[in-house]
């Protein structure tokens, strides 16, 4: 075993060994705001061409748990580590920035899948959501959890408390998420709220992944693709800056 497989086994385990706190917690949030909304805007118009507002939840619900969760699992990893000391093992190994790196993503996707299958088989019952693009679904599935993976590693290195993380996590990661056409489409909002959403990266990998579902999207499929990319190319380079000079790693 190398070591990207070792610290990526170690990180699937340190997810897995807490997964009722890690993926079930996330399921039973996810069921709770569908159950809110679609209870609240019950009999509201289709917000799609054919799509009910319930069904138009579960693609968004879905995606904001999973760049939550990938964002939580690599953040967390790394302030764990800091804080308790055993960091230093990690670095002390011959490890590459990229290995590094990548182990700490590949593991925030795999939670994000898992964590985003269970919602759907959950809400399977209730709501039909068909596929009708899945290769979107995989792109943006990937891509965007993998992207707030990276952002989580940048979080976890820049980090030196969980306050800190905390901070970053509350007044970042949870606004953007919350405002990115999970819960409404970008036609119900007046035209300079809609400006201000498209500046939102988040959105594109919403919008995107809904894209998937229902073959219908607020913006061009394509350039979602093209945002969503472009993000995770820019923040996985930051990433991978900070952690090649050892910023904070090596205190």
């Amino acid at each position: 075993m190398n070591g990207f497989s070792a610290l990526f086994y170690k990180e699937i385990l340190r997810f897995y060994k807490v997964s009722f706190q890690t993926v079930a917690a996330p399921v039973v949030t996810a069921l709770l705001y569908l159950l809110v909304f679609a209870g609240t805007f019950k009999g509201r118009a289709d917000v799609l061409p054919g799509v009910s507002y319930v069904a138009f939840l579960v693609p968004g619900l879905m995606m904001m748990s999973m760049i939550q969760n990938a964002f939580a699992n690599s953040s967390s990893s790394l302030i764990q580590s800091k804080v308790t000391g055993n960091l230093i093992f990690i670095l002390l190994s011959p490890l590459s920035a990229l290995e590094f790196f990548a182990a700490f993503v590949a593991a925030a996707v795999v939670r994000a899948f898992a964590v985003a299958v269970c919602v759907y088989l959950a809400v399977l019952p209730f709501v039909a959501v068909p596929v009708r693009h899945p290769l979107f679904l995989l792109f943006f599935g990937i891509f965007g959890s993998a992207a707030l993976g990276a952002l989580g590693v940048i979080a976890g290195v820049w980090a030196e408390r969980f306050d800190q993380l905390a901070g970053f996590q509350n007044f970042v990661v949870v606004p953007l998420s919350f405002l990115s056409g999970v819960f409404y489409s970008l036609r119900d909002l007046p035209p300079i709220w809609r400006d201000l959403s498209r500046a939102n990266p988040l959105l594109y990998m919403i919008d995107g992944f809904r894209y998937g579902f229902f073959g219908s999207a607020d913006v061009a499929p394509w350039f979602s693709l093209a945002v969503t990319g472009g993000f995770f190319l820019a923040v996985s380079l930051l990433a991978l800056t900070l952690v090649g000079r050892g910023y904070r790693l090596r205190n």
